[in-house]
């Protein structure tokens, strides 16, 4: 197959594109590295198959040769960056989200959205299943990625009913792994930062929110699956096992060998306070499943984040050297 990866350059994007080149798909990676990472994909240069375009989706694109799926995984997704960039990630969900989809569209592709728990909001209903419409704020400071991916389902579920292109939406829960950003803001990667820097670990509230995390193998898996099939979705994927904050907190102490203490500090607004997924629509009809454990994939993504711990400044934004 030829796949185009929009956001090929992020966290999630990049892992796409290793799994895809794996099986010996083509990949063509569209990203501006507004939030994505050069470094991320820097292993695939001279890959033959793997191309990469420097674009903003946002604006009109197009791509040679046939394409047999576009996977649409470019948009801010931590807090810090859609804080910073409000604008911008509402049109990445609209203008871009379309951009991508005529791109499918011209080329009778299968097309996969990529979004996410967030439009489930601070849920009413727990576990959450793919039936629930949310509890969203549409004006509260979470509301420019909460209502930019609700949008994105919207508008792609009018192009499958509207033009026939053929849709499938996955609704992405708490991933993490290797190559997250240290400061990105997300609760993983900030809790293994500060414990390696010997910080204590910032917890909002009393710690008794919930999530549910999945290993980023894991959460690629069911991506691959969704490209693969022709189910319209949406289709939860994620890991099941919930875990309060202050569990998490305590996992990644132990699993950095840190004695950093806690830090409380005030809860955000409009912040979840349980997030699990029910994900009896991917086992059923994708066959997916996570496999990782929180202690395994805590202890691969900690053994990435001290690789890059002990260099320099310079040697931690400089790009990986090319493997060929």
């Amino acid at each position: 197959m030829h796949v185009v990866v929009t956001g090929g350059g992020g966290f999630l994007g990049s892992h796409l594109c290793d799994a895809l080149l794996r099986r010996d798909d083509r990949v063509l990676c569209v990203d501006d590295f507004s939030t994505g990472n050069p470094e991320n994909t820097a292993h695939l240069a001279g890959h033959p198959g793997f191309t990469f375009i420097r674009a903003d989706v946002t604006d009109a694109f197009d791509v040679p040769g046939p394409v047999d799926a576009v996977a649409h995984l470019a948009s801010p997704a931590s807090p810090p960056d859609y804080h910073r960039r409000p604008l911008e990630t509402l049109a990445v969900g609209s203008r871009g989200t379309e951009n991508a989809l005529r791109l499918a569209e011209r080329h009778r592709a299968r097309f996969v959205l990529a979004s996410t728990s967030e439009v489930y909001g601070d849920p009413v209903v727990h576990p959450q299943r793919e039936d629930y419409w949310g509890n969203v704020n549409p004006v509260g400071p979470r509301s420019v990625y909460d209502e930019a991916k609700r949008f994105a389902e919207a508008l792609s579920t009018a192009y499958r009913r509207s033009l026939a292109v053929n849709v499938g939406i996955a609704r992405i829960f708490n991933t993490y792994g290797p190559r997250m950003r240290p400061h990105d803001g997300r609760v993983v990667s900030t809790f293994i930062r500060q414990a390696l820097d010997g910080e204590p670990l910032t917890i909002y509230g009393d710690g008794s929110q919930t999530r549910s995390f999945c290993y980023v193998d894991d959460l690629v898996r069911g991506i691959v699956s969704m490209i693969d099939s022709d189910l319209p979705g949406p289709v939860n994927l994620g890991n099941p096992s919930e875990r309060t904050v202050r569990a998490l907190a305590e996992l990644v102490r132990e699993a950095t060998g840190s004695a950093s203490g806690l830090d409380f500090r005030p809860l955000p607004v409009d912040d979840p306070a349980r997030r699990r997924p029910v994900i009896t629509r991917a086992q059923h009809q994708l066959g997916w499943f996570p496999l990782v454990t929180i202690e395994e994939g805590l202890r691969h993504t900690v053994e990435w984040f001290r690789s890059r711990h002990d260099r320099t400044p310079a040697e931690r934004t400089a790009p990986e050297p090319v493997r060929r």
